[in-house]
Order: structure tokens, then sequence, then C-alpha cells
């Protein structure tokens, strides 16, 4: 690895422990790099704000799930097994910072905030973890006229098992993969009922009206 690369890694790691230690809105760059033992210039460079650190979070977490999912979409074919696979492993990786999410969850949340997952900031993080989707769904027949929209849509569907884990306190997170085994075949007969061509106007409808309210858009 790099030079600048380890200097770049000790930051964020030294500001995710702080962050834990201390919670988000206390911890200040100046603290980050004296306990990381650089000086506040040369954390400057590397993040210029904590938002630009918890992006850059955003961003070690997906590289992460990417690379955890790489098995799971090389050995499945169908559809349930590999979307439940990919849950399960965003759980996996995501499990060391429980105690850290917590911390900053309350700026997160907030819709205004650059650390939102919604957030101009946060969308090279979303992008890469909606194309994650799109592999999810390759060779899986679907509606045509959904197939645009389902890759943003599992991606909010993450970010409600994001929200619910956040506040999972079950051992192990035992509820949060409770839940990822209860609704992956629910979401799987949904997308199979689809094809119905019975249930098709609905099911485009109701794919259009989440994927205008997700981008922000007007309705039709």
């Amino acid at each position: 690895m790099a030079k600048s690369e380890q200097t770049r890694t000790l930051i964020m790691e030294t500001a995710l422990r702080l962050f834990q230690e201390q919670g988000y809105d206390r911890t200040t760059m100046r603290a980050v790099a004296k306990q990381a033992g650089v000086s506040t210039g040369n954390a400057y460079y590397y993040f210029e704000s904590k938002d630009h650190l918890i992006q850059g979070f955003y961003d070690r977490i997906q590289a992460a799930h990417r690379d955890a999912c790489t098995e799971i979409l090389a050995s499945e074919r169908d559809f349930a097994p590999r979307l439940r696979g990919v849950l399960l492993a965003w759980l996996d990786v995501a499990e060391p910072y429980h105690e850290f999410a917590g911390q900053f969850f309350k700026n997160a949340a907030d819709p205004a905030s650059p650390l939102s997952p919604f957030s101009d900031s946060s969308q090279p993080a979303r992008a890469a973890s909606i194309g994650l989707f799109e592999e999810v769904l390759a060779g899986v027949r679907l509606d045509p006229g959904l197939r645009a929209e389902l890759p943003r849509l599992l991606w909010l569907y993450l970010m409600g098992i994001v929200l619910f884990w956040v506040h999972d306190r079950s051992a192990g997170r035992s509820r949060s993969r409770m839940l990822v085994n209860r609704t992956v075949p629910l979401v799987d007969r949904l997308i199979h009922m689809s094809r119905l061509p019975g249930l098709r106007p609905i099911t485009r409808e109701i794919v259009s009206l989440a994927g205008d309210l997700s981008a922000g858009r007007t309705p039709r």
C-alpha cells in the first residue's frame, strides 16, 4: 500500500474510533489529526471536513460489501439466494461499525445533511450500491418495464434494513438477519408476480410511483 493511502486509512480509522468514543458532534478534525499523529493540514489534505470522512466511510463500506458479494453473485443463479446473500453480506461487513452507526445516525437522518444516504454528497456510494443490485438482477426474467427502476427500489429496500439494523440491539443483530430472511421471499414473489399479464399494469404503476418519489421527480 502506498504511503499516501496508508495515511488516508490511518486518518479514517482514527476518526471512526473517536466518533465511537466521543460522538460525531464532539469530534474535531484537529483531534483526529492529533490522535493519528499527523498535522491538521495533512488531515484536511485527505479529507476536507468531517462530512468527507463519513463519505469516505460510505465508500469504504460499499467497496467491502462489493468484495464480499463476489462469490455469491458468481455461484448463485436464482434471484432470491442472490438477493439474500447480498443483504446478509452487508450485515456482515457493517457489523464492526454498529455502535459507530448509532453515533452519527441522528445527523445522517436529517434530509438536509450531506451525511444522508440520499444527499448529493453520497451519490458515488449510492450509485455503486444500485449498480450492485443491477448485478443481482442480471439474468432474472423481469417485465422489461420494471427493469430500469428495480435496482433503485432494491437499494431503498436495503436502506430500510439499514434503518432497522441501526436500532437493532439483539445479539449478533439476529433480528436484522431474520428481517432479511423473512422479507426476501416476499420480494421474490412480488417480482415473479410482476410477469403475470393481469398484474403487470398494477406493478408497473407501483414501481413507477416509488421510482418517481425516490428520485425526487413529480409523479405522473
